[in-house]
């Protein structure tokens, strides 16, 4: 059954304020859209509307947390990852504080609302930063697993989160470990590693390819910092062909995370990455941006044949 991410954020969040009353919510007037509202409902008294002030409620989280409190703090990634950076980079990532980053409506999700509502340079720079931890979840369990870690885990968090409808991929109890990925699908000739909705349209591409005799493997990268670098060496060892596709630039995020690994483990593999092609992206219906940007089944078949053309 597909759930919207945002919806089973929102709602995870609210259960474990449950069980921990340490656990305070702030966002910047968007708690409708993050869906922060639904802990807001169940503990008001731990839900701090801070208005359109990015940067001052990343800056209430730090001293929020340094009483023992753990702070979720919530808006559009597009915002937070820009607006928020000086206090995340400041005050969060250098006292290394037990602050949680919400950052909503990843990607192109806010489809509509154009460029500056997407989220394309987010990975990039939240990867980047001392101390961070970056995790993509790509349906409701991973979603779930992703948020209870970052309650348990001491230091800053940063959850990529999609605005969309994403299909079931995992079952419920699945274990999941920050600094690993996830083999969804087995194939021989090329792997994928992807991240967020691009698993699933990596696990689509597969499908199509299969019935053409091509074996697809593909890895759901659902933990950027820390990375599963043993997974990537094996697969880069085992099928010879590596495509990097996110839902991203392709300038710093998976893909430039990939090939660091690659290249430090001194692997031989043909490289390829469907990406946001280092532009600014457009406003209209999501699937049709992530048609219009290389992102579909269809962008991801792309970069399959680029890589196994060049692995010949």
């Amino acid at each position: 059954m597909a759930k919207a991410i945002r919806e089973v954020y929102g709602t995870v969040l609210a259960e474990l304020g449950e069980k921990n009353p340490d656990i305070v919510v702030l966002d910047a007037d968007l708690s409708g859209s993050t869906k922060s509202a639904i802990f807001g409902k169940a503990h008001p008294e731990r839900f701090f509307n801070m208005g359109i002030a990015e940067a001052n409620m990343v800056a209430t989280a730090s001293g929020l947390s340094t009483t023992g409190k753990i702070p979720f703090v919530n808006t559009f990634t597009a915002f937070l990852s820009t607006l928020g950076l000086l206090a995340i980079r400041a005050q969060i990532c250098y006292g290394n504080l037990n602050v949680k980053l919400g950052g909503a409506y990843a990607g192109m999700s806010d489809a509509l609302d154009g460029s500056s509502h997407h989220a394309t340079e987010d990975i990039a720079i939240m990867r980047s930063l001392p101390n961070m931890t970056v995790l993509v979840p790509s349906d409701a369990e991973s979603t779930r697993w992703a948020t209870e870690f970052a309650v348990e885990h001491k230091g800053p968090v940063y959850l990529r989160l999609s605005r969309d409808v994403y299909p079931d991929l995992y079952a419920p109890g699945t274990r999941f470990e920050c600094g690993k990925g996830a083999v969804v699908r087995d194939g021989s000739d090329v792997t994928v590693i992807a991240c967020g909705i691009m698993v699933h349209k990596a696990i689509e591409a597969a499908g199509i390819l299969a019935e053409k005799g091509v074996s697809v493997r593909v890895v759901d990268m659902y933990s950027i910092k820390p990375i599963d670098s043993e997974l990537i060496l094996k697969c880069a060892e085992e099928t010879g062909a590596i495509v990097c596709a996110e839902e991203h630039n392709i300038y710093g995020g998976l893909g430039g995370a990939v090939s660091e690994v690659l290249a430090w483990g001194g692997a031989s593999a043909v490289t390829e990455f469907v990406g946001i092609q280092d532009t600014f992206t457009e406003s209209g219906p999501y699937s049709q941006l992530l048609k219009k940007y290389g992102l579909d089944a269809q962008g991801v078949i792309a970069g399959i044949e680029r890589a196994l053309a060049r692995k010949k």
